[in-house]
C-alpha cells in the first residue's frame, strides 16, 4: 500500500502527478488557507507532508500527528517547522536550498534599483495623470554606479548579489559571522570584511541577507537604522522579524533613511499597514524566488526528497541526519 501524503498548498500539477505514482495524495489544488486545526485534521493519518514557508509546523501538531514520518518544505528556509520537537519525534525535515539563489540575487537588485530611483512612487504619479511637464527636480533618485554596497549576511545568495555589482562599478562591504576565504571575496567583487555598525554608517545601499533564528530577530531595529545615511536605501529579501518594522516606518517617514525595497515583512501575509502610506518604499509580496523555473525546480526537489525518504535513501537535503529512520 503507497504512503499516504498531504500536499499543503496547491503546486504545479506535473509535481502532484508525479508524486502521485508514488503515494496516496491529498492535494490542496483550490490553494485553501488552512487554519492550524484544518492543517491538523487535514494531515492526521498522512506519513508525509509536501508544505511551504507558509504553514507552522509546530510541536503541538507534530505531537498531534504520531504517523508523519517526513516533513519536505518547498523553501530554502525552516523557521516555519519546529526542527527540534521534529528530530525528537523521529521524523525527517528537507528542505529545497541552492535552487533559488541566482533567481533571488536579481531579484534583490530588481528591488534595489526600484528603490533608489523612485520607480514605484513616479510610476504611481504617472498612471495618476499627474505627468504634465518636465522638472530638473522630479523624483531625483540615488546613483547605483560608484556606490557603497552593503550586504549583511554573505552566505550564497549574498555573494551573487555582490558579483552582480562589478558592472556598477561599486565597492563592495559585508559583514557576517565570520569572513569569507579571501577567494571568495575576490570573487564577489573583491568584497571587504567590516565591522556591523561601520557596514551601517558607509552602505549607500544596504541589502539584508541574513537567516532568521532568534539571534537575528530585529537585527535591524531603531538604533541599528540611526547609525545608517539618511540618503541610504535598504532592501530587505531574507525574512519578515529580521527588520523591526514600526522602527523602519518611522524612519523612513521621517525620511531618516531615503528608501527601502522590501520583499518580506514581519506577521506576513498581514503586514503593517503603515508601509502603504510610504512612498519612498517599494513592496512586494515574498516573491523573491518566483521566477518560473526557480519555482518549479524548487517543488521538484521537494517531491524528490519526499520519494527518497520513502525509498529507503538519505534525502538528499535532508535537515536533521539525527533523527531516526522510521520513515
Amino acid at each position: 500500500m503507497k504512503p499516504k501524503i498531504l500536499i499543503a498548498r496547491a503546486i504545479f500539477p506535473e509535481i502532484v502527478e508525479r508524486l502521485s505514482d508514488y503515494f496516496e495524495v491529498q492535494a490542496n489544488p483550490g490553494d485553501e488557507s488552512w487554519s492550524p486545526a484544518r492543517l491538523q485534521e487535514h494531515l492526521r493519518g498522512k506519513q508525509g507532508l509536501f508544505c511551504t514557508a507558509g504553514e507552522a509546523i509546530g510541536a503541538d501538531l507534530i505531537r498531534a500527528c504520531p504517523e508523519l514520518r517526513v516533513i519536505a518544505n518547498m523553501a530554502v528556509g525552516f523557521n516555519n517547522i519546529d526542527l527540534d520537537a521534529a528530530t525528537r519525534a523521529g521524523i525527517l525535515v528537507t528542505n529545497t536550498p541552492e535552487l533559488l539563489n541566482e533567481t533571488t540575487a536579481d531579484f534583490a537588485w530588481a528591488l534595489l534599483m526600484a528603490a533608489a530611483r523612485r520607480v514605484g512612487e513616479s510610476e504611481r504619479w504617472l498612471r495618476d495623470g499627474q505627468w504634465q511637464r518636465w522638472r530638473y527636480d522630479a523624483f531625483l533618485g540615488a546613483d547605483l554606479h560608484g556606490a557603497t554596497l552593503g550586504i549583511l549576511g554573505m552566505g550564497r545568495i549574498g555573494q551573487a548579489i555582490a558579483r552582480r555589482s562589478r558592472g556598477f562599478d561599486m565597492q563592495v562591504l559585508y559583514h557576517n559571522r565570520t569572513p569569507l576565504p579571501a577567494e571568495l571575496e575576490a570573487h564577489a567583487n573583491h568584497a571587504r570584511y567590516v565591522a556591523r555598525d561601520d557596514l551601517l554608517a558607509r552602505a549607500d545601499h544596504l541589502v539584508l541577507v541574513l537567516p532568521y533564528s532568534a539571534a537575528t530577530h530585529h537585527a535591524i531595529g531603531a538604533a541599528e537604522l540611526a547609525l545608517m545615511k539618511p540618503t541610504a536605501t535598504l532592501v530587505n529579501i531574507a525574512r519578515g522579524g529580521i527588520v523591526d518594522d514600526a522602527a523602519l516606518i518611522a524612519a523612513l517617514r521621517e525620511r531618516r533613511i531615503a528608501a527601502a525595497g522590501l520583499d518580506v515583512f514581519e506577521n506576513e501575509p498581514a503586514f503593517h499597514p503603515d508601509f502603504l502610506a510610504l512612498d519612498n518604499a517599494v513592496l512586494t509580496p515574498h516573491i523573491g524566488s518566483a521566477s518560473a523555473p526557480t519555482r518549479h525546480a524548487m517543488a521538484a526537489c521537494a517531491a524528490d526528497n519526499l520519494i527518497a525518504a520513502f525509498s529507503g535513501k538519505a534525502p538528499p537535503n535532508l535537515l536533521n541526519p539525527q533523527a531516526s529512520r522510521r520513515a
